[in-house]
């Protein structure tokens, strides 16, 4: 499924030659904003951790 859709915005990008240049303007000011990118890297880790138990009482 997510070669599908990967596949199809792939062909978009050939399709329409500007929306290329939007695409890489909007994923530049994106990644510029180092809160978002914090933000977006921590929800991709977030299933990745294990969850802390209670230690002290």
């Amino acid at each position: 499924m997510r070669a599908l859709i990967f596949g199809a915005l792939l062909g978009l990008l050939l399709l329409f030659p500007p929306l290329l240049a939007f695409v890489a303007a909007v994923a530049a000011a994106v990644v510029c904003k180092p809160l978002v990118v914090a933000f977006t890297l921590g929800l991709v880790a977030r299933p990745h951790l294990h969850r802390l138990r209670r230690w002290s009482r």
